[in-house]
Parts: C-alpha cells; structure tokens; sequence
C-alpha cells in the first residue's frame, strides 16, 4: 500500500496484481489460507460470493510477529463548488429555453412554486432521451426549492433558478460520464465514484445507505434518483455547515434545531 490509506478505486486493482488470494474463490462458510510475505503495507480485501450482498464477517490475521492494522476509511467532507461556465451554443440554447418557459409559467410574481418547478424541468428532462427517468417527483422538487430557496419565500425566483439548473447541468453532466453505456442508469459501484467526482466525500457506511436509499431492486439508479441524492446531499452539507460555527466537524442541536435541519436539509 505504500501509505496509502484512502479507499482504493477501481483502477488501482487494474493496474496493481494481487500479491496474494485465496486458492479457489468459493461460497463457503470460512476461507482461511497461509501466505509468505515480505515485510510491507497491505490491504486485505473480503468480499461476498455475490455482489451487492452484506453480511457479518471476522476476519483473522495470524503473524509472527506483532503488526499493526486498521480499517481503511475515508475522510467525509465535501469541496468548494468550482464557477459554472458554459461551453456550448446548445446549452446557451438550452438555458434561453428555460427563461421562456420560466416567464410562461411565473407569472407576474417571477417565482415559481414546486409544482411550477416540476413542470419547467420535466418539460426539459423530456427532451433528453437518453436520460431513463419518469421525470421529477413533486417530492424531488420540493426539496430543490429548499435547497435553493435563499429568501426563505418557499419559492424560486429566476436568479435562485438559475442556480440550480447551472447544479442540475452539471450533475447531468457525471451522470452522462458513468452511464457509459447508455442504458439511462449507473450502477451503485459507479454512483460512489459520481458522488465523489461531484465532490462529496463519504465513507463505506454512507455509500452503503446511498445504495438504499435510492438504488432499484437491480442496484441500479435512473438520473431523478440520481439528483435528488445530490440534492439531499448539498442540502444536509450546507446545514451543517451553518450550524459548525467553529469548523470543527462537531455541532450541537437542540431539538427545534435538529428539525428544522432535517426538514429543510
């Protein structure tokens, strides 16, 4: 390993040989084996013989000599989001769409409320055939208009709106990368590597509710599920945040503000 401490990618087990295994890769109730290693870091891998299975397990590690060991655990936290800059007539054509849709549908007051919201993004998710997804849920479109919502009015004016489809773009944007091979979904290993690259940093358990949470019985996840996860994300990050006065990755909540963080996050 070398130092290395971070959760391992899939690419470094495609360009790095195990240096050892066990002989025959079989669904049995214990696997044990003796290896000869020279003197290093390693990373030991367990796994289920299926995948997307969970389940209990002691693993047991028998040495000459005392060593030391350590689950392999990644820091959460999440980036500073880098300014949007557009780079295609199409989306500039894509955003003038929305603006007049957006007018249509405000009305005089210029804020649209979620059933508003969901109808102006639905209208345009449409348009993408290659995204497999029944559009947004009025659920999903609530919780945007909390995330965007800087007025506290419960609804979106064109500036908030703007804000978040320049987010929404560039989440589509992953989403379009992991789907390689455009079936409209990604997979729960390829959702890991979304999350981080849109720059949440999670550990093993919040992947794992991730996958849960949104995940088919496939273990697959369509592009609404997709970004109200982001959503979900963004929102529960930024709360703490308002909270974590001192940046110490600590707060304290009484119960009101414990609620309010849940309900609005």
């Amino acid at each position: 390993m070398h130092g290395n401490k971070q959760h391992l990618q899939k690419d470094f087990f495609l360009y790095n040989a195990s240096k050892a295994r066990s002989k025959t890769y079989i669904n049995m109730r214990e696997v044990s084996q003796r290896f000869r290693l020279p003197p290093s870091e390693y990373v030991i891998v367990p796994s289920t013989y299926e995948p997307h299975q969970e389940g209990e397990f002691i693993l047991r590690v028998f040495s000459e000599k005392r060593n030391l060991s350590e689950g392999v655990e990644s820091t959460i936290s999440v980036d500073r989001p880098l300014p949007y800059t557009s780079h295609s007539d199409q989306e500039g054509e894509e955003l003038q769409q929305f603006r007049n849709i957006f007018r249509q549908i405000a009305g005089d007051d210029m804020e649209i409320s979620a059933d508003e919201l969901k109808n102006v993004l639905n209208t345009v998710v449409n348009k993408h055939k290659d995204l497999k997804t029944q559009g947004f849920t009025l659920e999903s479109c609530r919780s945007m208009i909390a995330l965007m919502d800087t007025d506290g009015s419960g609804r979106l004016n064109l500036q908030e709106f703007h804000h978040l489809w320049k987010k929404i773009k560039s989440w589509q944007k992953i989403f379009k990368h992991y789907d390689a091979d455009q079936s409209g979904t990604i997979n729960s290993y390829e959702m890991r590597n979304a999350v981080n690259d849109a720059g949440f940093h999670l550990n093993c358990q919040l992947y794992d509710i991730i996958t849960m949470r949104y995940a088919d019985r496939h273990m697959n996840i369509d592009f609404d599920s997709f970004i109200c996860c982001f959503v979900r994300l963004e929102g529960m990050f930024r709360a703490f945040n308002a909270f974590d006065k001192d940046g110490d990755g600590i707060i304290k909540l009484n119960v009101l503000e414990w609620l309010q963080l849940t309900m609005y996050a």
